[in-house]
Formats: structure tokens, C-alpha cells, sequence
């Protein structure tokens, strides 16, 4: 292989390596709901009552209540990796520097998205 060839495939393995991140993760969602449905079926089928708590229960499903700070500051800290990629990049014209800054905005302002959605959500401790 030449280098044309090998700086071709790179952009590829990143959209590859992304749409099976996003495959792997919605396949084990889909699996856990295979899986509850199989359970609720298993126990309608044994003569097993489905209460409306049941359902809530089952529908609800198991949110933590600091699940939007976690997912802020995940977003957060990959916005900090990406502006301290571009500080470290060996790139005397400073392009780089702008370039990942710019990029590390869009996780950025996701991560403070969710942290403002948790502190809507907040009751008023009074």
C-alpha cells in the first residue's frame, strides 16, 4: 500500500469505527427490551396479572437522578480533550488551535445543556 492509499482509509476507519460504536449500542438496547418483553410475556402466559404499577414500572425504567450532571460532565470533559488536542498539536500557524476549539464547542454546549436541564429539573429546596 502507498501513503495515498492508507490516508484514504483513515477517514473511513473513523466513520467505522463510529457507526459500530452506534451499532453496538443500539443492539444492546434492543437485546434488554427483547428481553423484557420476553419476561412479560413468560409471566402474562403463567396466568401472572400486569397491574398498571407493573407497566409504569417496566416503562419507566431505571433513571438515576444525577444521569443528566454524569452525562454534562462526560460532554465536558471530551470538550476539554478536544481543546487540549488542539493546544498540543505541533502546528506553528495556530490552526489547529482554532480548528479543535471550534469543535470542542459542540460538546461543550451539550455539557452545559444537560447540566442546566438537571438544574431545571431540581424541585426548589425551600
Amino acid at each position: 500500500m502507498n501513503e495515498g492509499t492508507i490516508a484514504l482509509m483513515i477517514p473511513y476507519g473513523a466513520f467505522l469505527l463510529v457507526g459500530t460504536c452506534v451499532w453496538l449500542i443500539l443492539a444492546n438496547r434492543a437485546a434488554a427490551h427483547r428481553e423484557t418483553q420476553q419476561t412479560v410475556r413468560l409471566a402474562l402466559e403463567k396466568g401472572g396479572e400486569l397491574t398498571p404499577e407493573a407497566i409504569q414500572r417496566i416503562c419507566a425504567g431505571n433513571t438515576h437522578p444525577q444521569k443528566d450532571v454524569r452525562r454534562g460532565i462526560a460532554w465536558i470533559a471530551i470538550a476539554v480533550g478536544l481543546a487540549l488536542m488542539g493546544l498540543l498539536a505541533p502546528d506553528p500557524s495556530g490552526n489547529a488551535v482554532l480548528g479543535m476549539m471550534a469543535i470542542a464547542a459542540i460538546p461543550l454546549a451539550i455539557g452545559i445543556g444537560y447540566l442546566v436541564m438537571y438544574r431545571i429539573a431540581q424541585p426548589n429546596a425551600a
